[in-house]
């Protein structure tokens, strides 16, 4: 029977996948191990598993390295080596770190891109194979393991769930362990069983695999390309529109033209092996138009930068921009099989955004921190590494400072800075430092604020009487209402919450109605009201409110607050703990 043989097939090709990519099904076994550990205790260990994963796509590269470039055994081996050095390395690296930073994050995303380049460039290095066939295979492979390994999860998941109800109940836990093994082990065994060994490939075999369904010729010939031309005659005609003005100031249009252009070069590569009328146009012209509609785009983010500085996201778009530039000017004039050059390119750009000292993250830094002190000694600000209050800075100016302290802060920078006071925290102590308030831009300051807090939220209660969850909202009825009452030493007391006029007092009282403490909770709204709109968290010590008198301690920690700014109905969720002297 066919279907017999088919899945006959395919189970060989998993084991000779395990048998070809053994260091890598070892680190794939790993993370899946790891993840099942975090997935039952609810511990992250995301430095664990992002090592294991990075050595998943390090150990695949090597084991291709080996197959095109060094095929004795001795250097398979030695490459292995290497592999699990250069992964325990990046552990070692990442280990210290308190927690994953977005520089951590997006080095590593980087380095995975560039390994994913180089698995599909290094197979087809000086071979009669072409890199746009390896590029479609590749592609193709990725698609089907991911459909399958799609129905294999909603299956089992349905299964699960019929195991659940009928017969009986199974922990919640058991579905995040099937995604675990079925998306970090099978998928990418399955996608590696796909991928062919070109050094061993039988004649035709490769033409076979990186053959183009028809159903993918039409979508790429007869609808991404003509979607694509519309877009760009679009793109052309809003450039000329606006060039002599709002297209250098419009930074949302940044990302359009990232996108475009990462378009056209992925279109480009999967189009390479396709003749028809609509893809000869297409490599015919479109990348002698990539080539002006980058550079207007760099040009406009270089203009940018004279004021604001850079950012890693910028130094990105520019670093994209200048690789979209050799690339449509290599595409233009290179034969379609030499397209293994813009992988090339691709790994050496992705390098040099990670490795200091021209890395996206140390020109960011050092531009940020130089963009923020020349604008503190325009003002006079700096005094024997010292930050002094001024007032008078302009709109501007402030919108400068504000950015630039943001960033820093964002992406850890600032405890770096000795001139940055210590234990500053930018919510609670900017307008202290500096002399203004945060900047925002027009129409911010009303946008409405919802703040949660980051977890996990750890609350020292040690010497408290009470705790109680309650609510703070705008519509409550004036009046009294007792939230909690408790006992200490055989007399009782209340938790009470006042409620007059949409602001509410939180007091304690005793057995007589004698109160003991009182804290206006007005004091977390004024707190919070400044805070920007896409804050979003706050740690733990900016959410504690404490008042205390020689008769009772009362602390307020806020779990999540609202802040509706054209409304004014303001509400929060907060823990309050009672201590009685």
């Amino acid at each position: 029977m066919k279907w017999l043989k088919k899945c006959k097939d395919r189970l060989a090709g998993l084991t000779d996948a395990i048998s070809r990519f053994p260091l890598t099904t070892l680190f794939l076994l790993a993370a899946v191990l790891d993840n099942a550990y975090s997935i039952s205790t609810e511990k992250d260990d995301t430095k664990l598993l992002l090592t294991f994963i990075l050595g998943a796509f390090v150990s695949s590269v090597t084991q291709v390295v080996y197959e095109r470039i060094f095929p004795k055994i001795s250097s398979r081996l030695a490459l292995m080596g290497a592999a699990i050095i250069l992964t325990g390395g990046y552990y070692l690296i990442v280990r210290p770190a308190p927690n994953l930073s977005t520089e951590i994050e997006i080095r590593t995303v980087v380095a995975l891109f560039a390994l994913l380049w180089a698995f599909i460039w290094v197979p087809v290095i000086k071979s009669s194979n072409s890199f746009n066939k390896s590029f479609m295979i590749t592609f193709k492979s990725f698609f089907i393991s991911l459909f399958f390994s799609g129905i294999i999860f909603v299956g089992i998941d349905i299964i699960l769930v019929a195991f659940n109800e009928l017969i009986f109940q199974i922990g919640y836990t058991a579905y995040p362990h099937t995604a675990n093994v079925i998306f970090i082990l099978f998928a990418p065994l399955y996608f590696l069983s796909l991928i062919p060994n070109y050094s061993r490939a039988k004649d035709n075999s490769i033409d076979q695999a990186a053959h183009c369904p028809k159903f993918l010729e039409i979508l790429l010939s007869y609808i991404l390309i003509p979607l694509l031309g519309v877009f760009t005659l679009i793109l052309v005609v809003y450039i000329f529109k606006t060039i002599g003005g709002a297209f250098w100031e419009d930074n949302l249009l940044e990302p359009m033209l990232v996108s475009y252009a990462i378009t056209v070069i992925l279109l480009y590569i999967l189009v390479s092996e396709l003749e028809n009328k609509f893809t000869a146009f297409f490599r015919k012209v479109f990348p002698k138009v990539l080539i002006p509609i980058v550079l207007f785009q760099i040009a406009s983010s270089l203009i940018s930068l004279t004021d604001t500085g850079i950012t890693h996201t910028r130094y990105y778009v520019i670093l994209f921009g200048l690789f979209a530039i050799i690339a449509g000017v290599l595409l233009s004039f290179l034969p379609v099989w030499k397209n293994g050059v813009i992988a090339a390119l691709l790994i050496i750009f992705s390098a040099i955004s990670i490795i200091p000292p021209v890395d996206a993250f140390t020109i960011s830094r050092n531009s940020q921190i130089s963009t923020l002190e020349n604008e503190l000694l325009k003002y006079d600000m700096l005094e024997n590494n010292q930050i002094k209050p001024n007032k008078t800075v302009s709109e501007k100016d402030r919108e400068i400072i504000t950015e630039s302290v943001h960033y820093l802060d964002q992406m850890g920078y600032l405890k770096g800075i000795h001139w940055i006071p210590k234990n500053f925290n930018v919510s609670d102590d900017f307008e202290d430092t500096f002399g203004f308030r945060e900047y925002q831009a027009s129409g911010v300051e009303n946008q409405s604020v919802y703040l949660t807090v980051e977890p996990p939220m750890s609350i020292n209660i040690e010497g408290f009487d009470r705790f109680v969850q309650t609510d703070l909202y705008p519509f409550d009825h004036n009046g009294e209402k007792e939230i909690s009452h408790f006992k200490k030493k055989s007399k009782t007391f209340s938790l009470l919450k006042e409620t007059k006029d949409k602001r509410s007092d939180l007091k304690v009282a005793d057995q007589n109605g004698k109160e003991l403490i009182r804290f206006n909770t007005q004091e977390i709204f004024d707190k919070f009201d400044d805070y920007q709109a896409d804050k979003g968290t706050i740690k733990a010590e900016e959410a504690t409110f404490t008042k205390e008198n020689d008769r009772a301690k009362i602390t307020i920690a806020v779990q999540n607050v609202s802040i509706e700014k054209q409304t004014k109905q303001n509400n929060a969720v907060v823990f309050v703990f009672v201590q009685i002297k």
